[in-house]
C-alpha cells in the first residue's frame, strides 16, 4: 500500500492525495491550487495519469478538494466520483460556477494584456469549460455517511461526518492485504463543536494511518471571543461611520454561517436592519441546498427551521443572482453589509465590490476566514498600502478586520481532541493542509501532548505504508 501527496503539503490548498492499495489507485480529493505561488501547479500536466485511477473520493465540495476536477476528466478521467450526497449537489454547482468563472477571468486577463501591451505568466485561456464540468458531474455518486461502499473485494470506503461544512467528511479506507486489514483515514477539514446549522465532527475510535489537516495547527479561536458580539461591533461600527460593510466569504458554509448570525443579530435588535446583500449566485444556490438537506442539520437548526425566524430568511436579506443587480449595489446608499465571493478575494465580485470601497475612509473589509498567503484578501489583512485589483494600483483607506471564529475549521485543540479519541496510537499521522509554521507548530504540539508519531510531508513524497 502506497500513499502519494500531491497537494496542500506545506500549503492550504491544492488537496490532493493518491493511494494505491488492494489492486486500485484511488485520488482522494482533487483541489486547486489558490496561492499566488503556486497557481502554475493548476496549468501543470497531471503527476498522475487520470487514465489510470479508478476512484476519486471526495472529503467535501470546496473549490481547494474539487477544483481540478473538471481539467482531471478533460485530461481522461472516466469513472466514478464519490462522495456524501449533499456534497455531490455542492460539487456541481462548484464546478459549474468556476468554468464560468475560468472564461470570465481569461477574457478579461486578454483584453488586459492586450491593452497593456504584454504577455500574461499564465495563459490567456479557460483552465476548463463548461463542457468540462458538465462532463465531470455526470460521474458524481452521492452516498449516506456511515454506509461502507465496497470499492472492490479487498478496498472499502467509509464516509463519516466531519462537521466542517454540509456534507463534509472524515474519510475512511478500509484495505485488506496479505491477510490483514488496515485503516486509512483522510481527516478532510475539520470543523469546530457547537457550530451552527451543521453537526458536530464524528469521533473515530481505530486508524492505522491518518492525514490530517493543520490549518489552525497553530491558534485556538476561543482566544478571539465570541463570534455574534464581534459581527455586531463591527456592524454598528460602520453603520455609525455610515460606511459600508465588505465581507469577503465563501460561498458554502460560511456565507450561511454568516446569514444566520446576521437573522439572529436583527431578530434580537442588536443591529439596526440595514439591508444585507448576498450577491454570489453560487451562494444563493448553496443557501437553497442547506434547506433541501434539512436532515443533515444539527436539532437546534431543525427547531429555527420550524420557528417565526427561519435562520436563513430575515427582513432586509437581499439574495443577489444577476450581474445588473450586483452592480447596482455600489449605487446603494451607505450604510450596507455585503458578502460576497471569493473568500481569499482571488477572484469573483468580492473584488468589484472591494474597488468600489477600498479606498473609502468610512468602509470597513470584514474577513471571517482563512487568508492564505499570496491572496489578495491576506495582503489586504497584512496591511499592505496599495493592493492591485483588476491590473489597477488602490489604496487601502478601509479600516479592516477579522474575526476568527467564524472558521469552519477546528484549531489546535479541537484537532487533538479529534485525533486522540483513536483508542491506540496510529502507526503514523501525516498532517498536511497548512502553512509549513501551522502544521510544523501541530506537530510539536502532538507530540508533547500525545506522544504519537508525526510528519509534515512535502510536495510530492510518497510513502510505503506497508
Amino acid at each position: 500500500m502506497r500513499l502519494h501527496f500531491l497537494g496542500a503539503n506545506r500549503q492550504v490548498t491544492g488537496s490532493r492525495y493518491m493511494v494505491e492499495a488492494g489492486g486500485l489507485r484511488i485520488m482522494i480529493d482533487c483541489g486547486m491550487f489558490q496561492e499566488r505561488k503556486f497557481l502554475g501547479r493548476n496549468w501543470e500536466t497531471p503527476i498522475v495519469d487520470p487514465k489510470t485511477l479508478d476512484f476519486l473520493l471526495l472529503t467535501h465540495a470546496h473549490l481547494d478538494h474539487t477544483g481540478l476536477i473538471p481539467r482531471f476528466v478533460a485530461n481522461g478521467f472516466s469513472n466514478p466520483i464519490i462522495a456524501t450526497e449533499p456534497t455531490t449537489d455542492l460539487t456541481e454547482i462548484i464546478m459549474m460556477d468556476s468554468a464560468k468563472i475560468q472564461k470570465e477571468d481569461a477574457e478579461y486577463k486578454k483584453k488586459r494584456h492586450k491593452k497593456q501591451g504584454r504577455k500574461g505568466k499564465y495563459p490567456t485561456v479557460p483552465l476548463y469549460t463548461t463542457e468540462d464540468s458538465i462532463a465531470a458531474v455526470s460521474l458524481l455518486r452521492g452516498v449516506k455517511y456511515n454506509e461502507p461502499v465496497k470499492l472492490n473485494d479487498q478496498v472499502t470506503a467509509v464516509f463519516h461526518e466531519a462537521g466542517h461544512i454540509l456534507g463534509s467528511a472524515h474519510l475512511e479506507l478500509r484495505v485488506t492485504e496479505n491477510g490483514s486489514t488496515k485503516k486509512v483515514v483522510f481527516s478532510g477539514d475539520v470543523g469546530q463543536w457547537d457550530k451552527p446549522l451543521i453537526r458536530d465532527p464524528s469521533l473515530l475510535d481505530a486508524a492505522d494511518y491518518v492525514v490530517m489537516e493543520s490549518t489552525y495547527g497553530d491558534r485556538n479561536h476561543k482566544d478571539a471571543g465570541d463570534v455574534a458580539t464581534q459581527l455586531a461591533d463591527a456592524v454598528n461600527d460602520v453603520v455609525e461611520r455610515r460606511g459600508n460593510l465588505i465581507i469577503p466569504t465563501f460561498a458554502i458554509e460560511r456565507a450561511q454561517e454568516l446569514i444566520y448570525h446576521i437573522s439572529q443579530l436583527v431578530y434580537e435588535g442588536r443591529i439596526p436592519n440595514i439591508p444585507v446583500f448576498l450577491d454570489s449566485p453560487m451562494a444563493v444556490n448553496v443557501t437553497d441546498l442547506f434547506r433541501k438537506y434539512r436532515d443533515y442539520m444539527d436539532a437546534k437548526t431543525h427547531a429555527l427551521f420550524d420557528s417565526g425566524q427561519p435562520p436563513l430568511r430575515f427582513p432586509g436579506l437581499k439574495l443577489v443572482r444577476s450581474v445588473d443587480e450586483s452592480k447596482a449595489i455600489n449605487d446603494s446608499n451607505p450604510p450596507n453589509i455585503i458578502m460576497a465571493a471569493s473568500g481569499m478575494c482571488t477572484g469573483g465580485r468580492i473584488k468589484h465590490h472591494l474597488r468600489a470601497n477600498i479606498s473609502r475612509h468610512d468602509a470597513t473589509i470584514l474577513f471571517v476566514g482563512y487568508q492564505a498567503h499570496g491572496t489578495l484578501g491576506r495582503l489586504i489583512l497584512d496591511g499592505r498600502e496599495e493592493v492591485r485589483i483588476h491590473g489597477r494600483e488602490f489604496t487601502v483607506r478601509a479600516k479592516t478586520a477579522q474575526i476568527y471564529g467564524f472558521s469552519a475549521h477546528g484549531d489546535c485543540d479541537d484537532l487533538i481532541r479529534w485525533l486522540g479519541h483513536l483508542k491506540q496510537p496510529p502507526k503514523q499521522v501525516f498532517l498536511t493542509h497548512g502553512e509549513e509554521d501551522s502544521a510544523l507548530a501541530l506537530a510539536k504540539a502532538v507530540k508533547e501532548r500525545l506522544g504519537w508519531p508525526i510528519s509534515v510531508p512535502e510536495y510530492r513524497d510518497e510513502v510505503d505504508l506497508d
